[in-house]
């Protein structure tokens, strides 16, 4: 599955939506999600499942690049 994650760089940062980044992984469920962005050190505000129209719609979108592990 394809998920969306919604992050701040800054771990310690109070999540501020004008420095919301987001990327596209592959994974098996949620936890694997967390599970390969743990050496980031990133502050994950959201992991959202992207299926069906909204994952074509996703991918039409010029930001749309899938983040290898």
């Amino acid at each position: 599955m394809i998920y969306k994650v919604y992050y701040q760089e800054n771990p310690n940062q109070v999540p501020v939506r004008e420095t919301t980044k987001s990327l596209y992984i592959e994974a098996d469920s949620e936890k694997s999600v967390r599970e390969k962005l743990k050496n980031r050190n990133y502050n994950i505000e959201l992991i959202q499942v992207l299926e069906g129209e909204h994952l074509e719609y996703e991918k039409s979108s010029a930001q749309f690049e899938l983040v290898q592990d």
